[in-house]
């Protein structure tokens, strides 16, 4: 975003997401062992429309569930439909907030803010998600790719599973002669916008398609939704698919290892932060979107990773919006933290966390 100048570095190393899943991110209510609000968490009385970001569904799930297990007067009512659509309903008015795989883009911007009146919309990141690339090879427990072979697959260019290409970067695996069925979102996708972002990054001339929320490259088959796609390969013998993490581990896909040129990884929560430490903040103010480095090649560090926005009105919510709106996200950055590493994502750096929670407590 070229008129965001404020740089500051993030880290999410492994220290800080096993502290950050014992602490509750520092929220100043005790959590309850299931990631509750406390009995002095702030509640609020009211009903609210939210949309977006799949990726972060089993989060959101989680979330609405332990909130309102405590907080009875308010309602939460949240769609995955994906990102863009997501940003489209609140851009119309139409929900309080959206979540977002991606940061609002400059062109966005206009827009989200017109919707906030007398404010400006800013992106608060609340969960780190890593992308798996999820396969259905019975008999394969074990599979490398690198950022070359997985933007052949997912252009079309490698077609089998036993490819000397990828047998090379996986020596003494019983690869089987069987056809390589990709699947890809076919709705407008955060997900799809940060593994193209990362492909088109860390790929180079392999990937010729850019980045979009929209799927660009040739073959493969379309789903819809974070759980499209997982079904879809579940379903498939031979099938693979780029899914957050969650819904590949929920579904007991086998997820491929990547190694960016610093050997294989394995895709876990510390695996996640390492690869984030070098997240930049890019917004101005309380807007906290975010810069990955996609190419980063530390040891130990796993690349394909996505944070999902919560996109909402710094000013300028409904008086009906605004409690429900503070009482929950508050709590969503909070305690709701707690709940993040054992659904297959990453809870935000404790750097970042006191930002969005003072970004937050603005809101008005």
């Amino acid at each position: 975003m070229k008129n965001h100048l404020h740089h500051a570095t993030v880290g999410l190393s492994a220290a800080a997401v096993a502290v950050l899943a014992l602490s509750g991110c520092g929220s100043d209510n005790a959590a309850s062992a299931g990631g509750q609000p406390s009995a002095k968490a702030n509640c609020a009385t009211g009903s609210i429309m939210a949309s977006g970001s799949s990726a972060q569904a089993n989060a959101m799930s989680e979330w609405v569930k332990g909130y309102t297990a405590s907080c009875s007067g308010a309602t939460i009512n949240y769609q995955a439909v994906g990102s863009g659509a997501g940003i489209q309903a609140f851009i119309q008015g139409s929900t309080a907030f959206a979540g977002s795989d991606s940061a609002l883009k400059d062109e966005e911007h206009g827009p989200a803010d017109a919707r906030c009146k007398s404010g400006k919309a800013i992106d608060l990141p609340m969960v780190a998600g890593p992308i798996a690339v999820a396969y259905n090879l019975p008999g394969v427990d074990s599979l490398t790719l690198t950022p070359s072979l997985i933007a052949k697959i997912f252009s079309g260019k490698v077609t089998t599973w036993d490819d000397p290409a990828i047998a090379a970067v996986n020596s003494g695996a019983k690869l089987p002669s069987k056809a390589i069925q990709s699947f890809h979102r076919s709705d407008s996708s955060g997900t799809s916008d940060n593994f193209t972002k990362y492909l088109t990054a860390a790929a180079g001339s392999d990937w010729t398609y850019g980045h979009a929320k929209e799927w660009k490259a040739p073959g493969g088959q379309g789903a819809k939704g974070s759980d499209g796609v997982t079904t879809s390969v579940k379903q498939t013998e031979g099938g693979v698919a780029y899914v957050e993490y969650s819904f590949a581990k929920n579904a007991s896909l086998g997820v491929a290892k990547v190694d960016n040129g610093a050997g294989a990884v394995e895709l876990t929560p510390d695996a996640v932060g390492k690869a984030v430490e070098a997240a930049t903040v890019v917004g101005v103010g309380n807007d906290l979107a975010l810069k990955l480095d996609y190419t980063t090649k530390v040891p130990g560090a796993y690349p394909i990773a996505l944070v999902t926005y919560e996109i909402t009105c710094e000013k300028g919510l409904s008086s009906d919006q605004l409690a429900v709106v503070k009482s929950f996200l508050a709590y969503t950055a909070g305690d709701g933290q707690q709940t993040l590493t054992d659904l297959g994502y990453a809870p935000i750096p404790a750097s970042l966390q006191a930002k969005v929670t003072a970004a937050i407590a603005a809101l008005s």
